[in-house]
């Protein structure tokens, strides 16, 4: 027997191991089984069809066929699927001024082919509206994203001298195309940097409201003005945002600017206790109630979807922000995700957040 025992206990021990490796298997988050499954994605979440962390864009903020196309084109070299996207939209200044932004990106990291658009087509504004745009965004690229703590003096340097530049761009796209509001729109992104007083934003805000009483590119812009982290406070921005969501139409999706200003200014922005409030409740109201009226391709709508299953998480409303996640599931880049370090990782999270949550 005295034999025997140390082959019992190494036996048992094998059995007891085996046994707690086929017990985990069957567990979420332990070896095997559901571990095979892909990061950000447990089985109820695969179950619904939601996409894995690894298959989020983090870039993009919706997926439109004609602006994605126009943008592959650009970095392809062919300005022409541009200059086509941008006819097309016409007067419709939310697309165009999404087209703008979407081309200036690819403008701002190589420009060889909106300098042939330009060569081919002197004069086009669609051209100019994108160079302008494009400037402001290379001013940002040369100073970088650190701190202003971190950013050395040459930065700072290029980075207002590329702005004052910006400002010649966005007048001569002005000139060509004086009822389109994406070059105000740019000018206002250029006065963040450049730090424009508050009474010129008035005018401006003028030019824009003139044009498009209710874009909600622009909107958004004049409210990062407003902010206290650029040239206003969390009151000024407060009452922007208030403002403008009081006096729209359905549809616009203003509403949403309360929710912006909001976020914008807390300290601690993943702390859930600041969302369960009667004011906050409030505001996510008015945006589930506008939702019904927006166009299915407002190029923003994924953004306030998003925006919105933040908020609803953080209300525990789980159902309800499961709704916005299958709507936007795929991107995000978007607000709140890109405000933190891994976008996709904090939005898988909140995503299963939901999708347990609503079980």
């Amino acid at each position: 027997m005295a034999r025997l025992l140390p082959l019992l206990v190494i036996a048992l021990g094998i059995f007891f191991w085996y046994r707690s490796r086929k017990s985990a298997a069957g567990r979420p988050g332990r070896s095997g089984g559901a571990a095979r499954s892909a990061p950000g994605l447990s089985k109820e979440a695969a179950a619904l069809g939601f996409l894995p962390q690894d298959r989020q864009d983090a870039e993009r903020l919706m997926r439109d066929p004609q602006i994605d196309g126009a943008q592959e084109a650009a970095e392809r070299g062919a300005w022409e699927p541009a200059a086509r996207a941008l006819a097309d939209a016409g007067r419709d200044w939310e697309r165009r001024t999404a087209l703008v932004i979407a081309l200036a990106h690819v403008a701002a990291e190589e420009d060889a082919w909106l300098t042939a658009w330009e060569a081919a087509c002197p004069g086009d504004p669609g051209a100019a509206a994108v160079r302008a745009r494009s400037t402001v965004f290379l001013a940002g690229k040369l100073r970088g994203s650190s701190y202003a703590k971190e950013t050395t003096a040459e930065q700072f340097e290029a980075f207002h001298r590329v702005l004052l530049r910006a400002r010649e761009d966005i007048a001569r796209a002005v000139e060509l195309d004086a009822e389109d509001p994406s070059p105000h729109v740019s000018d206002l992104w250029a006065g963040l940097g450049l730090g424009y007083p508050h009474a010129y934003v008035d005018e401006l805000w003028t030019e824009i409201t003139t044009r498009a009483p209710f874009h909600f590119e622009a909107h958004y812009g004049a409210l990062q003005y407003w902010c206290a982290k650029w040239h206003g406070s969390a009151e000024l921005a407060r009452d922007f945002a208030d403002k403008a969501a009081s006096g729209a139409p359905a549809g616009t999706l203003l509403p949403a600017l309360r929710l912006i200003a909001f976020f914008e200014h807390l300290d601690r922005p993943l702390n859930a206790k600041h969302y369960r409030t009667p004011e906050v409740t409030a505001m996510i109201g008015a945006v589930l109630a506008d939702l019904p009226a927006v166009r299915p391709d407002h190029p923003r709508l994924a953004e306030v979807r998003h925006l919105l299953a933040f908020f609803l998480v953080q209300q525990k409303r789980h159902a309800e922000a499961l709704e916005q996640f299958r709507a936007v599931d795929g991107c995000v880049g978007a607000l709140p995700w890109h405000y933190f370090g891994d976008p996709a990782k904090l939005y898988c999270d909140y995503r299963e957040r939901a999708v347990q949550g609503a079980r």
